[in-house]
């Protein structure tokens, strides 16, 4: 059974892999060090993607959102906000499972071993939130009425918090770029800091970033319980061994609450489920 299921997890592994190519496959931004500005980057991909990256060939879409949500910009403004919705309403935080770059590097950095492996802790579930007022604060209302004089907002959650970007976009840029390393100050330290502190605790949590600060995740949360692709827990099969919930290691419980906020749709609990009661319904079923 343990060797099932990390044959499963690996296959997930290798569809997040293939999908962060595929979206980051300009591979001469990483030979020039430059950013990839064709048409394709007016296209949003569905996971957290740094714009900066070099390989980069579609906009994040909170990077995207920041950008737009305070300009006169309607049309491009409202593209980002029926993507964000679209995508949701499909699939829901599938794409943190799947679809994420940043997730798959969580779940490899988790994968490291350490003495203690922290699952929860006091204040976890309260901790949980911080990521719709991350999403309120730096996504939404400060690009909205801290603008210039041209009426944009900066991208405030790219600029001060994100280690997405800085793992995707800074790091490469600065070292790729002699112009760039002599002018990187405080905001560029900084931003190391969370980078370095968030893959430490990667390696002890599991997703942290995802958990408690992504404003990605905290949109497409919102749509689990009624997107396309949805759970569903047969209660006739169900014995209530509790073993779905021990394998979520984003502390769900499908039988509570097949579609819970936090379910990243990995699978596990479908899969550990001994008598196969949870059921993914909407689209065709990922099989092994």
């Amino acid at each position: 059974m343990d060797k099932e299921k990390k044959t499963n997890e690996w296959k997930r592994h290798g569809i997040q892999a293939l999908w962060a190519l595929l979206t980051n496959s300009y591979f001469m931004g990483f030979v020039h060090g430059k950013i990839y500005k064709g048409k394709l980057k007016n296209l949003c991909v569905p996971g957290l993607n740094c714009y900066s990256c070099p390989g980069a060939v579609g906009a994040c879409p909170i990077g995207a959102l920041q950008a737009v949500i305070g300009s006169w910009n309607f049309k491009f403004a409202f593209y980002v906000a029926g993507f964000l919705m679209f995508t949701g309403a499909l699939i829901g935080r599938f794409v943190c499972g799947f679809l994420c770059p940043f997730g798959l590097v969580q779940d490899l950095l988790h994968k490291i071993p350490f003495p203690k492996k922290i699952k929860t802790f006091w204040g976890d579930k309260a901790l949980r939130k911080l990521k719709y007022v991350i999403l309120a604060v730096f996504v939404i209302l400060l690009p909205m009425f801290l603008v210039d004089v041209l009426g944009q907002g900066a991208p405030y959650f790219c600029k001060l918090i994100c280690p997405a970007g800085t793992l995707e976009g800074g790091i490469p840029l600065v070292l790729l770029n002699q112009s760039m390393r002599s002018a990187i100050g405080w905001l560029y330290a900084w931003k190391n800091v969370l980078l370095a502190v968030t893959i430490f605790l990667s390696v002890v949590i599991y997703r942290p970033f995802c958990k408690y600060i992504c404003p990605l995740g905290a949109i497409y949360s919102v749509f689990n319980p009624i997107s396309v692709f949805r759970y569903r827990v047969d209660q006739e099969k169900c014995i209530g061994c509790g073993v779905c919930a021990d394998v979520c290691k984003m502390q769900a419980d499908p039988v509570k609450n097949a579609n819970d906020l936090e379910c990243i749709r990995c699978g596990a609990c479908k899969k550990a489920c001994p008598v196969h009661a949870i059921e993914s319904c909407g689209l065709r079923k990922w099989r092994r």
